[in-house]
């Protein structure tokens, strides 16, 4: 598979281009992102869905500058592919031909039941779910996937989308009844099963639903991957939103580039919400392009990465780790003195996998400067472990690197991200934990060790040299009174 690869997805609102970097087997990055409102469906729906004139010379002229982006990227492989408007326009073909005539980009035009299976697939690879449904609300058409058990079961696609319903009803001034009966009409084709305690929000309407939502809780993470909340208490808005003027939108700290398809997008989340009894959203920054990617860097392993494998730690690694095994020894040391000391911390197993990939990227903002290399690791770790983990797993795995080697976390350290943390005597034993894996192998040289823990006292015993080691852990604070004495 190439090393950069280029997938543009053309919606019916958007023409958007991703350029993703493979750094090893099956770990990727993104490098870049552009998008382009070209409006392909403009005037498709009172035109008997022919793509017109104006928005496909538009979509031409954008093609033409992702192919020189791309280009100079670095980019050897460009994949497109096109959903709702184009492959319902019946001179789809002219307009595929005179794209790859001017541009040299050959459009792949999927199918619905495709566009949910490439959503699928990014939100199964790149967010921690296990049972959900997807809902991908475009501007031609909506995609859903059920997702049982990391399954993909079943797969549809609704003809309802942003630009749709505004110029069939919005734009009309038609009641927002008649558009609630026109959506409902097409749920009839959802089956039964399509009930689900968690939905998955894919698109650019529903993340910038989603950014609202953070931006009015002045949330402390900017990105919108992984962003969760629970309907019972944000529902009530997004129905506020569908039902409200254009000129009150400004109210909900909506960007005014959303303004024309929000209200649509927000009526059909809203009912599909209802529709599938759903409790809570995770907000998936991830859609078509990255499971188009995927699709093609997984194909020969069943569509899925290899158990326990996280492409987001691996790039990491990848790009950042200078002596790998320093970090797996420390990695090792850590699991097992979660272990040791169980018995006397008695936190939950599942805490065990923070911290060991804590251990394992610890170092990694000394790649950047030595000087306050925990402060850039917190940094690396918030803004890019974004694939595979929740908004608070990374935040706590950003947390033990920033205080494992200081003070251990307090009330005041931890803030602005207290609400997405745990107790705060879990992440004092963590760090404690983290910061005594890190000393003994001070030197770098993955020691031999010895630990034991009996009448709340940890021996540490080696043959190898362990004076600096000694040094620094008995500056750790400690969690707990406990004792720690060097054989």
């Amino acid at each position: 598979m190439a090393k950069i690869t280029a997938i543009i997805d053309i919606g019916s609102n958007s023409a958007r281009m991703a350029l993703f970097e493979k750094s090893s087997r099956f770990a990727f990055h993104l490098i870049k992102e552009i998008k382009s409102r070209v409006r392909i469906s403009e005037g498709t729906y009172e035109n008997g869905s022919l793509l017109q004139p104006i928005p496909m010379q538009r979509a031409v002229i954008a093609l033409k500058e992702f192919a020189i982006i791309a280009k100079n990227h670095g980019a050897t492989k460009i994949i497109c592919v096109a959903t709702s408007a184009v492959r319902n326009a019946p001179n789809r073909h002219e307009f595929v031909h005179e794209v790859y005539k001017q541009t040299g980009i050959s459009i792949k035009v999927i199918d619905g039941t495709e566009e949910a299976n490439l959503g699928a697939i990014s939100a199964i690879n790149l967010l921690p779910i296990k049972n959900a449904i997807t809902i991908d609300i475009g501007g031609g058409s909506t995609e859903c996937a059920l997702i049982c058990d990391g399954k993909i079961v079943d797969l549809i696609s609704l003809e309802l989308g942003t630009i749709r319903l505004k110029e069939l009803f919005y734009d009309k001034k038609s009641s927002i009844d008649e558009a609630k009966r026109y959506i409902l009409n097409e749920f009839k084709r959802l089956p039964n099963s399509y009930k689900s305690d968690l939905v998955v929000g894919i698109g650019g309407t529903i993340r910038a639903i989603s950014k609202t939502f953070m931006k009015n809780t002045l949330y402390p993470i900017d990105t919108v991957h992984g962003y969760e909340y629970e309907t019972s208490e944000y529902l009530p808005i997004i129905e506020q939103i569908s039902e409200s003027s254009v000129l009150k939108l400004k109210r909900f700290n909506i960007k005014e580039e959303r303004y024309d398809t929000i209200r649509e997008g927000a009526l059909i989340f809203s009912m599909l919400i209802k529709e599938f009894n759903s409790k809570s959203v995770i907000t998936s920054g991830a859609g078509v392009r990255e499971g188009r990617y995927l699709k093609d860097l997984l194909r020969n392993s069943n569509l899925k990465f290899p158990a326990n494998f996280n492409p987001s730690v691996r790039v990491m690694i990848d790009k950042f780790i200078q002596n790998r095994t320093f970090n797996e020894y420390n990695s090792s040391v850590c699991g097992f003195l979660f272990d040791l000391l169980k018995a006397k911390h008695k936190l939950d197993d599942s805490f065990k996998r923070y911290l060991k990939i804590s251990a394992m990227l610890s170092d990694i903002g000394s790649s950047l400067s030595f000087y306050n290399q925990h402060e850039h690791s917190k940094y690396f770790i918030i803004n890019n472990l974004v694939y595979g983990f929740t908004h608070k797993e990374r935040v706590l795995i950003a947390t033990l690197i920033a205080n494992h080697t200081k003070e251990l976390p307090n009330t005041l350290n931890i803030n602005p991200y207290t609400r997405l943390l745990p107790d705060i005597r879990v992440l004092r034993w963590l760090s404690f934990i983290l910061g005594v894996s890190y000393y003994v192998n001070i030197t770098n040289s993955n020691p031999k060790i010895e630990f034991k823990f009996s009448n709340d006292t940890l021996y540490i015993k080696s043959n190898e040299p362990m004076s600096l080691a000694k040094e620094q852990i008995k500056k750790l604070e400690k969690p707990e009174p406990m004792a720690i004495i060097f054989e």
